[in-house]
């Protein structure tokens, strides 16, 4: 018999801050931080109190990318 697999529901909104994010999921730092070169900023010290949807906007990164990195970050 197959197994199926459902579907996670995803933990972290694009519209959650960076600061909610970190607040909830300490791991998630590291993520901020491995995007910081590619942002040219440091987004933990400029963008604490904006969305993730504004964060990848601003900077120019991919949404999704930033998400799934975060929530792979979290694991299960």
């Amino acid at each position: 018999m197959t197994k199926i697999r459902v579907p996670k529901e995803p933990r972290i909104d694009p519209e959650m801050t960076v600061l909610d994010v970190i607040s909830r999921y300490r791991e998630t730092e590291a993520v901020f931080k491995a995007y910081e070169n590619p942002a040219g900023r440091c987004i933990c010290c400029e963008a604490l109190f904006d969305s993730i949807r504004v964060v990848s906007k601003k900077y120019g990164l991919s949404l999704e990318r930033l998400l799934a990195d975060l929530e792979s970050a979290i694991g299960s």
